[in-house]
């Protein structure tokens, strides 16, 4: 009785009793899950235009990321860098598109799939063979990012400005892009290609031009969430991982879905934090690393096509 009184009734008497540290919590969670949201946006925008999951996408952010602080840390100046990384972002997308999607038009899938596998692994060796294995240390104050908090409430609840920096950026950044593929010719372009390939062909879209975008678009997000992340921690491989949480944002949203993307990201960021901080005690602690993926788990068995993903019609 102790044990179920301590799952489902004392957390949220916590919850009641100290709601100025609830606040904080849903603060960090919200934080965590709007950069979830972000990344999550890069892989959709690749899977509506290609139908398959960018495995590469969690290690395009620390190469992007590496590639701006590798700049810096050669005598380049932190905001002729950015441009630069942004190009090098570009150089990547067109890349990808030449050498790799364009020979595997009409492939099944998975055989797509194992291509972003491949680049990725080809990212990490040549992440490593010029930045380095090491951590490195973003480059914030150079980019003028703030540090420092603001307390409310007689100091019981602190907001870290780098958090509300990291935020502001990334709502900024969803915004222009869900009006760039609202409002832009090639943003209308790019929805026709994810409605029907064949059909968009058929009125002159651009199939490579429009993966050239997409993945551009992608690099971006990489290199913004890459210096969001790293100004707030170390940036490591080890990001890559972090990345990959973008998959039960997608399985929660729907990977076809950008308000999916957003909303599922704020879900699974949320989430984690209330589940650690008020249940993860339960079960000796760290259960960060691995609610997300029991939240997805059950959309699965209740709502495979996710939130806002369309409902799956098999053709037999």
């Amino acid at each position: 009785m102790e044990f179920l009184t301590a799952i489902f009734i004392q957390p949220f008497v916590d919850m009641v009793d100290d709601p100025i540290l609830f606040l904080q919590v849903i603060w960090e969670g919200f934080v965590t899950g709007i950069l979830y949201s972000l990344i999550a946006f890069g892989f959709v925008l690749i899977f509506k235009a290609s139908g398959v999951f960018n495995f590469a996408q969690g290690i395009m952010v620390v190469f992007a990321a590496l590639t701006l602080v590798g700049l810096h840390e050669n005598g380049v100046p932190a905001f002729v860098a950015l441009p630069m990384t942004i190009l090098v972002m570009y150089a990547l997308a067109f890349s990808v598109e030449k050498l790799v999607l364009r020979s595997l038009v009409n492939q099944p899938d998975i055989i797509l799939f194992m291509a972003t596998i491949g680049i990725t692994y080809f990212l990490i060796g040549l992440g490593e063979s010029i930045f380095g294995g090491e951590p490195k240390v973003m480059i914030a104050e150079e980019l003028f990012l703030p540090y420092g908090s603001i307390t409310f409430f007689d100091d019981m609840l602190i907001l870290q400005e780098i958090d509300i920096a990291a935020s502001m950026i990334a709502a900024i950044a969803l915004i222009l892009l869900a009006l760039f593929l609202g409002k832009t010719r090639i943003g209308i372009a790019l929805r026709a290609v994810a409605d029907d390939h064949q059909a968009a062909l058929s009125v002159g879209v651009s199939l490579n031009t429009i993966w050239v975008v997409v993945w551009f678009i992608s690099g971006i997000i990489a290199l913004i969430t890459g210096i969001m992340w790293g100004a707030k921690s170390d940036v490591s491989f080890a990001l890559s991982i972090i990345a990959l949480k973008a998959l039960p944002v997608l399985i929660l949203g729907g990977f076809t879905s950008v308000p999916g993307a957003i909303v599922g990201g704020l879900i699974i960021g949320v989430g984690e934090k209330i589940g650690e901080f008020y249940w993860g005690h339960l079960v000796g602690g760290s259960i960060e690393g691995w609610l997300a993926y029991m939240i997805a788990l059950v959309f699965l068995f209740f709502r495979p096509q996710g939130l806002f993903g369309e409902k799956i019609i098999e053709r037999v």
